[in-house]
């Protein structure tokens, strides 16, 4: 059978697998491009003229049509093999099919993510959210494993997109996070994964599971080695002419206009403060954040109220969010940002979270930093005037919101915490 088109992924990207998967099961033929470097030629103008986002999956048919996004073109490539029910035979299934998928991207994928990449150094550790994501994982897998007790797969009598998900989802999990004792309490979630990952047309393409005895820890990355600097030649005694020389060049250079200097951020006049932001993110990141010797205790004992602020912030046009998950993609590029146009992250530390549930949430959190004006130090974020900047009375009536929101547990008018970012 001739390629229905051409599909560019890496043999680690699950979502790329389950494109795959999809394909074989439909009967369907995917081409691969003759080469392909991924962060190479994903940047060259050739691939961004047929996919603007520069991303994979990205997938061209032979018609010429081009898509990127993994679910995208998972759902174009099903459509392509009809009878193969993978959409579902009825609007009913079709739904069901949408919300299964939606639901194990968005209350599993978007809880083991956060995870993994703390644990593969993607993203700094932060031991409150590793924990607080690791909590919220039993309620999704209950669900799914209730559902699928008095049923073969997620929706009707076949294999359908929402089954191929179970098996490029649940991987990340049972790899990083679902030891055994766990993986037992769902017996048939596991059931329906390993159907998947197991089916004599998919097991290729899927490859092995590495299954996990004990959930994974984070370790932190070794400290290279410090390279011992050779020591210097000793100088010899040049001759006096070479000498008389050396002056007049050292002359000409002093005609030179000096560099100009760089110039000081307006933070660092102010008088010396006795708190370091540094201490204070090394003793958040590995003291339990509530309770005797933790953070919350060494930030009472440590701070400089004088040299130092502590604010809340609020994102002003909550009606704006949608998926949860996408709230807390904004969180992460605001801090970006202020980190990058103007270094701001040594003045600054925040913990900021999307609080509430997919299309009725909202974004708030604690900023600490250094001087008395939020302004100073955030102003380099190009969003920064989409936030409400309140000063804290942190240790008196605003304790409760303080605490809460560095703990990871803050609730506002019924809406509990998601998930969330520090910088």
């Amino acid at each position: 059978m001739s390629s229905v088109g051409t599909l560019w992924t890496t043999n680690v990207q699950t979502s790329g697998k389950r494109i795959k998967a999809a394909a074989a099961l439909g009967g369907l033929t995917l081409g691969e491009p003759a080469s392909y470097k991924h962060y190479e030629d994903n940047k060259k103008p050739e691939f961004l003229a047929k996919f603007a986002s520069g991303k994979i999956p990205a997938f061209e048919g032979s018609d010429g049509f081009t898509l990127f996004e993994g679910m995208a073109i998972a759902r174009y490539v099903c459509a392509l093999a009809p009878n193969a029910g993978l959409l579902g035979n009825t609007p009913h299934e079709a739904a069901k099919v949408d919300q299964w998928i939606s639901y194990l991207e968005t209350e599993v994928l978007a809880v083991i993510r956060p995870i993994t990449a703390m644990l593969n150094h993607y993203r700094p550790y932060h031991k409150p959210a590793d924990q607080a994501n690791r909590e919220l994982l039993p309620r999704p897998l209950k669900v799914l494993n209730d559902h699928l007790a008095t049923r073969t797969y997620l929706v009707g009598e076949r294999i359908t997109l929402a089954d191929l998900t179970v098996g490029s989802v649940m991987v990340v999990a049972y790899e990083n996070v679902i030891d055994k004792k766990t993986r037992d309490s769902y017996p048939h979630l596991f059931r329906l994964y390993e159907t998947i990952r197991e089916h004599p047309l998919l097991k290729e393409i899927w490859g092995p599971t590495e299954y996990i005895d004990a959930p994974k820890q984070y370790v932190p990355p070794a400290k290279p080695a410090k390279e011992e600097k050779p020591k210097a030649p000793k100088a010899e005694k040049a001759p006096k002419a070479a000498k008389k020389k050396e002056v007049e060049e050292e002359d000409e250079d002093d005609d030179a206009p000096p560099p100009e200097p760089k110039a000081k951020h307006p933070l660092d006049e102010l008088p010396k403060s006795n708190f370091s932001l540094e201490d204070w993110k090394r003793a958040y990141s590995n003291k339990e954040t509530r309770g005797a010797d933790g953070a919350l205790e060494w930030f009472y004992q440590n701070f400089d109220a004088e040299g130092f602020s502590v604010w809340r912030v609020d994102f002003k046009y909550p009606e704006e969010l949608t998926l949860t998950f996408m709230s807390n993609n904004q969180i992460g590029g605001f801090f970006t940002a202020t980190d990058r146009l103007e270094g701001a992250r040594k003045y600054l530390f925040g913990s900021v979270g999307v609080l509430g549930e997919p299309n009725n949430s909202l974004i708030s959190g604690v900023f600490i930093l250094r001087g008395q004006d939020h302004k100073a130090v955030v102003d380099c974020a190009p969003d920064w005037e989409s936030y409400d900047f309140k000063k804290l009375d942190y240790a008196g009536a605003d304790k409760e919101f303080f605490e809460a929101a560095l703990a990871w547990d803050l609730e506002i008018d019924g809406k509990k915490w998601q998930d969330g970012k520090n910088v």
